[in-house]
């Protein structure tokens, strides 16, 4: 059997038993890759393993809060753990909107361990043409 060792990896899962589970009031923070695509945003926030009951989404004012919880899985009497690598506990994850966002219409999708959100960008924030008057003449300049 070919094993591959990872020296970080240790250094992880130590640093990980020292400071224990995320709680609600220090939450551990969890992965994303945010982007843009066509007119809006996107946000994917990896949590395997977590069900969809578990995961708060809350946005006030520009503040975007995503929160979610992993429980260990209900194991029989009979069952003697021999590695538990996965994480559990509290997950959190703070961003900051921009003011061209449009926050009453996020998008919320949870597929196969990953969030998804979907921002649209604002109807005031995009480009739009501006008509000039000046006289009779009345000419437009894309703005």
């Amino acid at each position: 059997m070919l094993m591959r060792t990872d020296p970080f990896r240790e250094l992880d899962r130590l640093a990980q038993q020292m400071t224990g589970p995320g709680t609600w009031s220090r939450p551990s923070p969890m992965a994303m890759d945010a982007y843009r695509e066509g007119d809006e945003y996107v946000v994917a926030f990896d949590l395997p393993g977590v069900s969809p009951e578990a995961i708060d989404i809350d946005v006030e004012r520009n503040m975007l809060t995503v929160k979610a919880e992993r429980r260990p899985a209900a194991k029989s009497d009979d069952v003697q753990m021999e590695l538990s690598e996965r994480p559990l506990g509290i997950f959190s994850r703070q961003i900051v909107l921009a003011d061209t966002l449009d926050t009453e219409r996020i998008r919320a999708d949870y597929d196969a361990g990953v969030l998804t959100l979907r921002i649209p960008i604002a109807e005031r924030a995009k480009p739009r043409k501006i008509a000039i008057g000046a006289g009779s003449d009345r000419k437009e300049i894309s703005g």
